[in-house]
């Protein structure tokens, strides 16, 4: 979830954007940071934790399940503070970025729980803090266990069913970088695979070689990518020809259709069936492992 600038969409919080909010040691939510002006102040237990949430990214992918379970139980044993809230969000936030291990990211999960149990948040402009929303998203998407009776957390259920309605009535019509329009509601009968990313985004680029090895595998089969940039052609284009990227990619310069999926942070994916059903999505970046799942709900195995 390293990039030195926001996005065009400064709402959002989850996976690249997030990563400002570590990097500049607030590890606060966007809504948060926007409301209070000081520093964070972090106590002399809670600094080593900041130091090695940051660093997270730094180790080996086969070490990071084996972190973020000792992380998850550190700040489980933090006094319930407002800073073991931030911690654990931060923490949820950077765990879903792959494939760690469920019983890690289920400590995660818990651990994120239990804060929000000890240190209930306030609503943010009539909605769930980002928080509950971290959590909702965990299970519905990661399928981890969750036990919090809080009024929030359900609103946050709730607002997640009401989003992915909306995401399976969507449609759009996008030019890709070699002018062929694209109109997802037309694709009815083959698999398609909504990926939304930008070139600044570390896990976006990630994840990108496994994309092109699953369009080269079953693109013969039906399977359609359609990458979605709400950048400039001039920057998206070079890039994905050092990428190498043959899948087609589209540009959504006015986020119309970032908006309309209510994409708040990336990269995020979407994968229908050939009946133009949504049957997946990702939260985060995805390992190739976990795309094949994804396309397996659709029937494409």
């Amino acid at each position: 979830m390293t990039v030195p600038i926001f996005p065009a969409n400064t709402a959002a919080r989850t996976s690249c954007i997030l990563l400002v909010f570590f990097l500049n040691a607030l590890l606060v939510t966007p809504s948060t940071a926007r409301a209070q002006k000081q520093e964070v102040v972090w106590s002399d237990q809670e600094k080593p934790i900041v130091d090695q949430v940051r660093g997270l990214r730094k180790l080996p992918d086969e070490l990071r399940g084996q972190a973020n379970r000792k992380l998850a139980l550190q700040i489980r044993q933090l006094p319930a503070v407002p800073n073991k809230v931030r911690l654990a969000n931060a923490l949820a936030g950077r765990s879903t970025e792959g494939d760690f291990g469920s019983d890690s990211l289920q400590e995660v999960t818990t651990t994120l729980a239990d804060a929000l149990r000890e240190q209930p948040q306030p609503d943010d402009k009539g909605e769930p803090a980002a928080a509950y929303m971290e959590l909702a998203q965990l299970e519905r998407y990661e399928h981890m266990r969750v036990s919090l009776d809080a009024p929030a957390y359900k609103a946050a259920m709730a607002k997640l069913v009401a989003d992915d309605q909306r995401r399976q009535q969507a449609d759009f019509t996008l030019t890709d970088l070699q002018g062929r329009i694209w109109e997802l509601k037309s694709l009815r009968g083959k698999v398609v695979l909504v990926n939304f990313w930008a070139t600044w985004c570390p896990p976006c680029r990630k994840e990108m070689p496994d994309l092109q090895a699953l369009y080269n595998r079953f693109q013969d089969r039906g399977l359609i990518i359609l990458a979605i940039s709400d950048e400039e052609q001039e920057k998206v284009k070079p890039f994905i020809a050092e990428y190498k990227i043959t899948y087609p990619v589209l540009l959504d310069p006015g986020r119309k259709v970032n908006d309309l999926f209510q994409v708040e942070g990336i990269p995020k994916s979407f994968v229908y069936d050939r009946d133009g059903k949504m049957v997946a999505q990702s939260i985060d970046m995805r390992t190739q492992r976990q795309f094949l799942q994804m396309l397996g709900q659709a029937g494409l195995q």
